[in-house]
């Protein structure tokens, strides 16, 4: 007589087994309960990549959900909007993010990298000129990804520099309020605060540009139009407090993940600093293997069926980027890291065409993808051209941590600093 293995529960990821390594239980959830009700989060998880893949293309799923998710802390941005209204604040935002409005900015990106890192190596050289002479160390994490996103965007929006320090506040705070799944009523408190600070920070300023003829992101916004019609002051304050996560935490986080993803792997770090027409598939790679948002929600419009599982209408479903990214049904050896990955069409990674999720797919596609490449390009290479010899520090262990968004928690380094610096 044959007998039948039970399947092992799904896994509440809420748990603190979860949240320490969330990609083994991606695996569970996959092979044994692809579409199943979390009652922590009143959420559905989907987890494989076919369904999560069409969830984004069918009109049985919408953004509803980001009325009550996002709403509170952005205010009504275009995430939250849909057909015409969608399609007409895309079409006043495509022209900053892609093609030759993103050109524009890329001195600002390329200068703003290379003065965090030439701070991080000064600084270690001078700290560690007696004992190691010429050796250097840094966090990457705490002295390079956390600010370099942030501080592009503020320089994007023609905003004081000295505001570096309070935009990188109200960023944490935001992130914090979207991972706060638990609702401590702490973060939530401090998240409110931060929408009335950015709102009373934001509104002035928006009004004053409105007649101004800068170049600055922020001014153009605030003149652009579509069929003679104009994003209202608070839809461009919803916007900028979006950039915040969309346009910080997520780049963050990835160039980070990038960083560890080759001191992981030292053959295709060497592959990559020697031949630097392999950084899209370094990007491409990281964003598939270890993309910066782990989960996304969405709402039914009607009721969806997965496997025998029939998800009712109203529901909110969590999308699992992450586990769809790791779907051996869709990617050979999904848990190893590997920049020549045959399976990943690189050549499409950052458009609407792409075969992995993280910028997710059809309407909603990331309207910041192709910022975020360039910001990873020229990350990834300045790292590899002023931090020779790069390595972790003695006794290291990168840490992961994050739900909605995950990423390590530091990355402390040494690397060979040159007499001269």
């Amino acid at each position: 007589m044959s007998q039948s293995t039970a399947a092992p529960p799904a896994p509440d990821i809420l748990s603190p087994e979860y949240i320490a390594d969330p990609y083994p239980f991606h695996k569970v959830l996959r092979d044994h309960h692809p579409a199943t009700y979390h009652e922590a989060t009143q959420s559905w998880l989907i987890s494989r990549y076919e369904d999560v893949s069409a969830a984004f293309r069918s009109p049985a799923y919408s953004s509803k959900n980001y009325d009550w998710q996002l709403e509170p802390i952005h205010g009504r941005t275009i995430l939250q909007m849909e057909g015409k209204e969608h399609a007409t604040h895309r079409a006043l935002l495509n022209p900053f993010f892609r093609g030759k409005g993103l050109e524009a900015f890329l001195p600002i990106i390329t200068q703003n990298a290379a003065e965090l890192v030439e701070q991080a190596v000064a600084r270690a050289a001078g700290e560690l000129m007696d004992d190691l002479a010429s050796r250097g160390r840094a966090d990457i994490v705490a002295e390079f990804t956390t600010w370099f996103p942030i501080n592009v965007m503020v320089d994007m929006l023609g905003l004081p520099k000295s505001d570096h320090q309070r935009f990188h506040d109200w960023y944490h705070s935001i992130m914090a309020h979207l991972n706060n799944l638990a609702g401590d009523p702490a973060v939530t408190a401090r998240a409110d605060q931060t929408r009335e600070e950015l709102r009373e920070y934001m509104l002035p300023i928006i009004r004053e540009r409105r007649t101004g003829d800068g170049e600055d992101l922020l001014s153009r916004l605030c003149r652009a139009e579509v069929d003679g019609q104009q994003m209202s002051d608070e839809e461009i304050k919803a916007f900028v407090s979006l950039l915040l996560v969309a346009g910080g935490e997520t780049t963050d986080k990835a160039i980070a993940s990038m960083v560890r993803n080759l001191l992981d792997n030292p053959d295709q770090l060497e592959a990559v600093r020697a031949d630097r027409g392999l950084a899209d598939a370094v990007i491409a790679e990281t964003l598939r293997y270890t993309g910066p948002v782990h989960m996304i929600m969405r709402q039914t419009e009607q009721p969806v069926e997965i496997e025998g599982t029939t998800i009712p209408v109203g529901a909110t479903c969590i999308l699992m980027l992450a586990s769809a990214n790791r779907d051996e049904r869709h990617f050979a050896n999904p848990d190893v890291f590997d920049i020549h990955r045959p399976d990943l069409d690189v050549s499409k990674a950052f458009s609407g065409g792409a075969n992995h999720v993280q910028f997710i797919l059809g309407r909603h596609f990331c309207v910041g993808s192709l910022l975020a490449r360039e910001e990873m390009t020229v990350a990834l290479n300045l790292v590899l051209d002023r931090l020779p010899n790069l390595r972790y520090q003695e006794g290291f262990t990168p840490k992961e941590v994050g739900l909605y968004t995950r990423s390590v928690e530091s990355l402390l380094v040494e690397f060979d600093v040159s007499p001269a610096a």
